[in-house]
């Protein structure tokens, strides 16, 4: 088990206190230092099991909130919801806001990845929620702190489709209007040899019904598809004279303020 000196100890309060807790809560200092070591830093000794543990924790958190705060809510929103809110680019956000690279420790070849860094956070942020639980076996040292802030983040996406993942927005739309997922065909530019080198390799294309929505290029098939969705979305939005919004719900969006 990973050991904390003094130093360690009184940064990991410094943390603690950037979440709003007390330094004198019932934590498990060792498994905290334990959540912020990179395998970089220590083989043996390092978040991954925690991070296993905090991705369970962080997943029920954003259900249960999503349960209390709009119980009649459809589980293919609450899924949607969820999905942006767990994701690694949310929580690395998140555990940017807490200055949270500054208590991580990592080895040199993890400090020269800086493609590693979202990752790297969203990791660690995970396995810090998973030694927090385990300190306590709740969430009474998790929800005090981050269901706020997932309650705002959540209100967000339901409230605009597209934060963040104009993928969802458009699949919410083609199943709410055609009971039917979009389809995407990805070609990769270069699988021709003689092809000119690209910077965006692939280029996607998203169809519905033998309809063409959009078109998109990107790095990666992933991000080809999202600009495909993108244009597709917008372009959907630009042509609707309705003035409801696809996604939009029905049930009171009272229950979602405050």
């Amino acid at each position: 088990m990973s050991r904390c000196t003094p130093q360690r100890h009184r940064q990991l309060e410094k943390l603690i206190e950037r979440l709003g807790l007390t330094t004198t809560a019932p934590i498990r200092w060792d498994l905290l230092n334990l959540a912020l070591t990179h395998p970089s830093a220590s083989i043996q000794a390092n978040y991954e099991q925690l991070e296993f543990a905090g991705d369970a924790v962080v997943r029920l958190l954003v259900s249960i909130l999503l349960w209390e705060v709009d119980s009649q809510g459809s589980v293919g929103e609450w899924s949607a919801i969820r999905s942006v809110l767990v994701s690694d680019r949310n929580l690395a956000s998140l555990a940017t806001s807490y200055g949270l690279e500054r208590f991580l420790l990592l080895g040199p070849s993890a400090l020269k990845d800086n493609k590693g860094q979202e990752s790297r956070l969203a990791d660690a942020f995970e396995a810090i929620l998973g030694a927090l639980y385990l300190s306590t076996g709740d969430l009474s040292l998790v929800q005090p702190w981050l269901q706020p802030q997932f309650l705002k983040q959540a209100l967000q996406v339901r409230t605009d489709p597209t934060y963040q993942n104009y993928k969802t927005a458009l699949q919410q739309w083609t199943q709410a209007q055609h009971q039917q997922l979009p389809e995407y065909r990805v070609q990769d530019t270069q699988s021709n040899e003689h092809a000119p080198a690209m910077d965006e390799r692939f280029v996607a294309e998203v169809w519905l019904q033998d309809q063409l929505l959009g078109t998109g290029q990107g790095r990666s098939i992933k991000a080809a598809e999202k600009a495909a969705a993108q244009t597709a979305f917008l372009d959907i939005q630009s042509s609707i004279s309705d003035p409801a919004q696809p996604g939009e719900q029905s049930s009171d969006a009272s229950n979602w303020v405050g």
